[in-house]
């Protein structure tokens, strides 16, 4: 019985770490670009601290960092994937929340699944990109613009 209970316990903890090296392998493609955009953030920009971290690709690749500047005043910043431009920093408090957007959305939309928001830089705007699936499980893109909170561009039936 013991030895059972053995093979059973030695089967879960190797099953476990398979696991958790599978999860960091996944996470690897993300690590780098954080880690190089947070380095951005030290020498170029006045953040403190980040929590949250997205990843754009439009016409573009922008990294969008949301967090705090020394004084704790909640701040995004927009971090072009070239190293040639210039950071842009903005409070949140003076741009449309995410909850905002997902309000805009489902004001106009009915979506069966919101598939993610996340901050990202159009021509030089700073947008909410909300992903979502219709009643038709189709793909569709819905972006506010993040001064104003207007739609700016919709991509739908993918």
């Amino acid at each position: 019985m013991n030895k059972w209970l053995i093979i059973i316990l030695t089967c879960i903890v190797t099953a476990a770490g398979m696991g958790g090296c599978v999860y960091s392998k996944a996470m690897e493609p993300l690590k780098k670009p954080r880690e190089i955009a947070e380095d951005r953030l030290k020498e170029e920009a006045d953040i403190h601290q980040v929590d949250e971290f997205y990843i754009y690709n439009g016409s573009e690749t922008y990294y969008t960092a949301v967090g705090k500047n020394r004084e704790g005043q909640k701040v995004a910043a927009w971090i072009p994937a070239s190293q040639k431009d210039k950071i842009l920093v903005k409070n949140m408090s003076d741009g449309v929340s995410e909850k905002a957007a997902v309000e805009k959305l489902l004001s106009e939309k009915k979506p069966k699944e919101l598939l993610g928001v996340r901050l990202g830089m159009e021509k030089n705007l700073p947008i909410w990109e909300l992903t979502y699936l219709d009643e038709n499980s189709r793909l569709n893109y819905y972006y506010v613009h993040f001064d104003t909170g207007k739609w700016w561009r919709k991509i739908e039936n993918l």
